[in-house]
């Protein structure tokens, strides 16, 4: 039973219209009044309460890599009279039954614009995309466990609902025992860095087409819980019906026409926005007077909205985080409100609890893995798919609060329900990484440099490009174009997109779209200053077309604190020679930053030249070649290459030599000897400068392309005044992360660009050139190696160690070693 305050949810229709109403705002507590007495005030105090509690218990599931939503179940059964609310003082005081009402109410005003979201997310042309194999587990998957849930409904019916209209428990518990969370699955696989594997893949096709068939059964469901004859759970269905179809002939060219009228690149109107809301709300309206759920009829709108353009990403941004962040996690609480565990007492109550439990998971797992195992899946894959469909969330919710609602569930087959929604995602991510660990292969290459011998000079080049945004994306395709040389064999482009996970739903579009058309660049949204993604696909087909550099798209979706892995896994997977990494900040022609992307992208940057795989750059872009795309032909570059030796410096020379190879592109080798002999440590090793000297006499053969000079400078001064001066009019500069040199800059909040890239990247060096600063690989910072310092430790050595003073004497170690703990001097 219920705990006095909640009164159980059986008699709180009955018992409210007897309270007299709350008024919504107190004079005071000077004027007497208890703003706890008052309805505005007190739903205040509700959401700020919600959203610590729900917030906090996210934070601390957040090691065990458990979805939001489990936080927020569990956050709402605290609150309820399963935990907080055995204490009829917290309930009488926080959650009084003549509040209720409020909180209902906005929970599913919330929950109305939340399901217009998702389906704002599906697009249902990509079901006619639906492979076989993922069809065939999405409809096993479904009936079989709903077969199920049919024998188990009438077990629980008979132990402890035996008023409950059979034909609607049937139908409901069938329903929730089918289901599979798209969203909450979707977040799963990303943390799990599955959710771009071809596993993922069809997961997340079958978990789309169940996703669509579970809410055509929840309004078959709500039909038939009706008190009314059998006739009207009919005319409740034929009408449900008849407004899809109405809808689509009546609301959807009106949404065309808004979705026309809101081109990439301009804000959407304010009143196409309003009208959508409205739309929203009215189609609302209807299917709630036609006794199917509000919910049901702004999920239709959402699935009608276009996809294309930037209309529905416009409503994603306007919606999405006050609907996620504020109300969503009340629609939780009041959940929580008719939850109470403390129901499920005794043997037969527990037992019905594994039987349900049991049920789920043999009819969701056993269905799935069969399926799989008749499509030639292999077991392991098998099994991990089963887990990933029995993944459970907020619709499975939805439908057992409405069937609570409807009086089909009782208080104690409610709790039974949530607990097992509850067990069998939390399970989830355990159960999948136990069972199912993808391989790492131990991928064997050669070529990881783009310096290599005479015998390799003309072996193909392997580029893993990474981009935020669209608007490094003309810089990143100009940089590939000069470098792909005339005289080699060709150069292939991984385009790799690197993507938030983030708790916003708009990270599964893109993954939908990803998975439709294998371009991770269509994103509706082009953020972060830039042209629109269907513009930057479009940049990207055009260069493939018109250049002979093969470009293949990837799509990085993790947590920037994970990302780095997605990329070092990647580039060794792909046979990398050379990672180009984006500067975390958009420069613009003189040195000043317009934004940054971020300190966690700087930080990313930091990770992968630890534990790069194969060389690196670091692209610091002040728009290469203009703000668009320069087509082969008319390439004509200066580049500046800055050479004081060292590994590094070597390897950027090669890379700069090979872009000389281009007919447009005019090169200049400036070798700071004098520097890097100032720089030398006592007793330093002959045989780096003999290195030195003979990349130079190999690489910079006098010819039309290429010029080279060399530069007397010793101080720190003469160096910087040489650069500055070499830089005026060039269009690139080339330098090694780690060259011989002083630092150029007193303090720098970006030492991993090294000494001299560092200075490159400051307001004081006033040229137009972008800047690459290269990384050679070392096998000692291989990810196989063992390390002595952890990843956290180089990290803040990296990024927060304040540059070396103008004495300092570089070390000749290589990056790897300069980067460790044992070298003495880390970040430089």
């Amino acid at each position: 039973m219920a705990p006095a305050g909640v009164a159980g949810a059986d008699d709180n229709a009955a018992a409210m219209p007897y309270y007299i109403p709350m008024k919504p705002t107190s004079e005071g507590v000077w004027q007497g009044d208890n703003p706890m007495r008052f309805s505005l005030p007190l739903v205040i105090l509700q959401i700020c309460l919600v959203i610590a509690v729900t917030r906090s218990l996210a934070f601390a599931l957040r090691p065990l890599r458990q979805p939001r939503v489990i936080a927020e179940i569990i956050g709402g059964v605290l609150l309820g009279p399963s935990a907080l609310g055995r204490s009829k003082v917290f309930l009488h005081n926080v959650f009084p039954r003549e509040s209720l009402t409020v909180l209902d109410t906005l929970a599913n005003i919330g929950l109305l614009f939340f399901l217009f979201l998702v389906g704002l997310e599906l697009d249902p042309a990509s079901l006619r995309r639906t492979g076989h194999r993922a069809l065939a587990i999405a409809v096993v998957g479904i009936s079989f466990p709903f077969s199920l849930g049919v024998g188990s409904s009438l077990v629980v019916r008979a132990a402890i609902t035996p008023d409950a209209p059979r034909g609607p428990l049937i139908v409901f518990m069938g329903v929730a025992l089918s289901i599979t969370a798209f969203p909450v699955l979707a977040r799963i696989l990303a943390e799990l860095k599955l959710l771009t594997t071809e596993l993922g893949r069809m997961a997340m096709s079958a978990a789309a087409v169940n996703d669509i068939t579970a809410w055509i059964l929840l309004a078959l469901a709500i039909a038939l819980s009706g008190s009314g004859s059998p006739f009207v759970s009919i005319y409740v269905f034929l009408s449900g019906a008849a407004f899809v179809g109405l809808a689509t002939l009546l609301v959807r060219p009106l949404l065309r026409y808004m979705a026309r009228r809101s081109p990439d690149g301009e804000p959407v109107k304010e009143s196409f926005v309003c009208g959508t809301m409205a739309i929203v709300l009215g189609a609302g309206l209807v299917t709630d007077t036609i006794g199917i759920h509000a919910l049901f009829g702004a999920f239709v709108i959402g699935v009608l909205v276009p996809k294309e353009g930037a209309f529905a990403g416009a409503l994603t941004d306007k919606i999405e985080d006050l609907v996620s962040s504020l109300f969503l996690p009340l629609y939780f609480v009041s959940s929580g409100l008719k939850t109470n565990v403390a129901t499920i007492s005794g043997a037969k109550s527990w037992g019905l609890l594994v039987l349900v439990i049991t049920t789920a998971c043999v009819g969701k797992i056993g269905g799935t893995v069969l399926t799989s195992l008749l499509m030639r899946v292999p077991v392991r894959e098998a099994v991990a798919l089963g887990l990933m469909m029995n993944t459970k969330g907020l619709v499975e919710l939805i439908v057992l609060n409405i069937g609570r609602d409807r009086n089909v569930l009782n208080e104690e087959a409610f709790a039974i329900m949530v607990l097992m929604c509850l067990v069998t995602t939390f399970l989830t991510t355990p159960a999948i990484s136990a069972v199912y660990r993808p391989a790492r292969q131990q991928v064997s290459y050669t070529h990881r440099t783009v310096e290599r011998d005479d015998a390799d000079a003309d072996s193909e080049l392997r580029v893993l490009a990474c981009f935020h945004g669209s608007r490094g994306i003309p810089t990143l395709i100009n940089l590939v174009e000069a470098s792909r040389g005339t005289r080699r064999s060709k150069l292939t482009m991984y385009a790799m997109h690197l993507v938030e996970l983030s708790e916003r739903s708009s990270a599964i579009s893109m993954v939908q779209r990803a998975r439709r058309n294998g371009m991770p660049f269509s994103s509706r949204r082009g953020r972060k200053g830039g042209a629109g993604g269907e513009e930057v696909q479009v940049a990207f087909e055009a260069f493939q077309r018109l250049s002979t550099v093969t470009v293949k798209p990837m799509t990085a979706i993790s947590d920037l604190a994970t990302i780095h892995e997605d990329i070092i896994s990647s580039a060794v997977h792909k046979r990398a020679a050379l990672i180009v990494l984006p500067f975390h900040k958009m420069l613009c022609h003189d040195g000043t930053t317009v934004a940054s992307v971020g300190r966690a992208y700087h930080h990313v940057n930091v990770r992968v030249l630890r534990k790069a795989p194969c060389s690196v750059a670091v692209l610091v872009d002040r728009a290469l070649g203009g703000m668009s795309q320069v087509s082969a032909p008319d390439v004509s570059y200066t580049v500046l290459m800055l050479f004081f030796g060292g590994p590094d410096d070597r390897e950027a020379l090669a890379y700069a030599v090979r872009m000389a190879e281009h007919p447009g592109i005019a090169l200049t080798v400036a070798c700071f000897t004098a520097a890097a002999a100032a720089a030398k440590q006592p007793g330093a090793a002959d045989e780096l400068a003999a290195m030195d000297e003979e990349a130079i006499q190999k690489h910079t053969v006098p010819g039309a392309s290429v010029k080279y000079e060399e530069v007397v400078a010793r101080e720190r001064q003469e160096v910087a005044s040489a650069i500055k001066a070499l830089g005026k009019g060039k269009n690139l500069v080339v330098t090694g992360r780690s060259a011989r040199a002083a630092p150029l800059v007193d303090k720098s909040d970006c030492p991993e660009l090294g000494p001299v890239g560092s200075y490159l990247a400051t307001a004081e060096f006033s040229a137009t050139a972008s800047v690459l600063v290269v990384q050679r690989y070392d096998r000692r910072s291989d990810p196989s190696s063992e390390r002595a310092a952890t990843d956290e430790d180089v990290e803040d050595a990296m990024v927060r160690a304040p540059m070396p003073s103008p004495a300092y004497t570089p070390n000749t170690a290589s990056p790897a070693e300069q980067i460790s703990p044992d070298a003495g001097e880390a970040g430089t």
